[in-house]
């Protein structure tokens, strides 16, 4: 079920069901001469609709321009980064609009500077927009004081249930740590390179890595689509657990 395509009718029920809504968390950002510049967001975006033929999901659109930074290529390389205070704020009135329209079980996927789950600029924008959003929306909807008064007495012995409101919005890797120390992770190398190849075979041409040698590119030459797929269905296995 796609967000953009769906009618209030079927919408609604859905959120009835709290069935999840699952954004990918793209970039725009130099891989080298043989990977596209889409590259980490077209993963997520692939890994999520294998997700979505094995359990019942919502896609949204995906957030593409965002804060890949200028540590891999310059501001000439073509990458396309977005300040992070901007970034941000555009993230917070996403998530304020989302659940405001009742969505109660959002994630976002991303690929992008995820290694072994560290916590890099991108993600920390996602991170904090979703609390401020949550926060924001609870001071609109329940009044200021809210989580002080007698209603939310049982509120420490329900946080690890469904009615945390801090759970609402969740951000996660395409790749969890476990998954990654398993099949390998890298960018525009042989682990990354890989993965694209058979997620969107027309992103890359490796014929093209020695157009422009780069140290962190060298391995690609060695990527193949049997770890392809093996990274795929690790990442795939690890999603349709996570994203409940």
């Amino acid at each position: 079920m796609q967000l953009e395509c769906s009618m209030p009718r079927e919408l609604n029920a859905a959120k009835t069901l709290n069935t999840p809504l699952v954004i990918a968390g793209g970039t725009i950002e130099y891989h080298g001469a043989h990977c596209a510049y889409g590259c980490d967001g077209t993963i997520a975006e692939e890994l999520i609709k294998l997700v979505a033929k094995k359990k019942d999901i919502i896609t949204a659109p995906s957030i593409w321009y965002s804060p890949s930074s200028y540590a891999v290529g310059d501001k000439k390389s073509g990458t396309v980064h977005i300040e992070e205070d901007v970034f941000e704020n555009y993230c917070y009135y996403i998530f304020r609009s989302l659940l405001y329209g009742g969505f109660r079980n959002i994630y976002v996927v991303i690929h992008h500077q995820f290694e072994r789950e560290s916590l890099m600029p991108m993600t920390l924008c996602y991170m904090k927009a979703a609390k401020k959003a949550t926060m924001r929306y609870l001071e609109e909807t329940k009044g200021e004081g809210w989580w002080g008064s007698e209603n939310y007495k049982d509120y420490y012995a329900e946080l690890e249930g469904a009615d945390n409101p801090f759970t609402w919005i969740k951000v996660i890797p395409s790749m969890s740590a476990a998954v990654q120390n398993a099949t390998g992770y890298d960018h525009a190398g042989e682990f990354e390179t890989s993965l694209l190849m058979v997620l969107k075979p027309a992103a890359v041409d490796l014929s093209r890595i020695s157009d422009t040698p780069h140290w962190f590119t060298k391995s690609a030459e060695k990527a193949n689509t049997e770890l392809g797929k093996k990274m795929v269905r690790a990442s795939v296995n690890y999603l349709v657990k996570k994203i409940q």
